[in-house]
């Protein structure tokens, strides 16, 4: 596998050898993030596709520091508004929905700009929560939340039960919220 600096080089020399080593390297991880929220083959593969193109786009200027995490939430990102094109349709096995109805407490409405503000307000106020938390619980709530994977999928990857998982995770969102509001977010 080719080291993830050397792909960024390809990307800002312009070369087409960049999206196959990219695909090559996070394809399948890029696949997984679209699976998790459209839960349909074909949607999942052209978002993984639309992945490399936005990618291409966005290298030169940017340079990501860590190449997986930009690649990854590129494709949740388009996932998302394939996802939102379909509301009306249960996708995903129900997981979306699921995340986000467990979300909805944090989730509110305002104006383009302050939602603007507001969203790198809790983007940095999640990134300090996440930092502070135990490993296991911080990776559990990104898989859950970030990665939108199931509770079973979590559960079979740390050998515990849904339950555990489903408590550990209500357990963060409580922790999250009183976070929150020490931070003075509105919630």
């Amino acid at each position: 596998m080719m080291e993830d600096t050397k792909i960024i080089d390809l990307y800002f020399q312009r070369s087409e050898e960049a999206i196959s080593a990219s695909s090559s390297k996070y394809g399948g991880y890029c696949y997984t993030i679209a699976n998790n929220i459209l839960g349909i083959r074909e949607d999942c593969e052209e978002c993984v596709n639309d992945t490399w193109m936005h990618a291409w786009n966005a290298m030169p200027p940017q340079r990501p520091l860590k190449l997986g995490a930009f690649l990854g939430k590129i494709t949740r990102n388009l996932a998302l508004n394939v996802y939102e094109k379909y509301s009306a349709q249960k996708r995903g096995g129900g997981q979306t929905e699921a995340i986000f109805d467990e979300l909805e407490d944090f989730i509110s409405s305002s104006s383009q700009v302050e939602h603007r503000v507001d969203e790198m307000v809790l983007t940095n106020a999640m990134n300090r929560f996440l930092e502070n938390l135990p490993e296991r619980n911080r990776n559990i709530f990104i898989l859950r939340y970030w990665n939108m994977h199931s509770v079973s999928e979590i559960a079979n990857a740390y050998t515990l039960t849904q339950s555990n998982v489903k408590m550990i995770l209500m357990r963060t969102r409580k922790q999250l919220q009183s976070f929150l509001v020490k931070e003075g977010i509105e919630i």
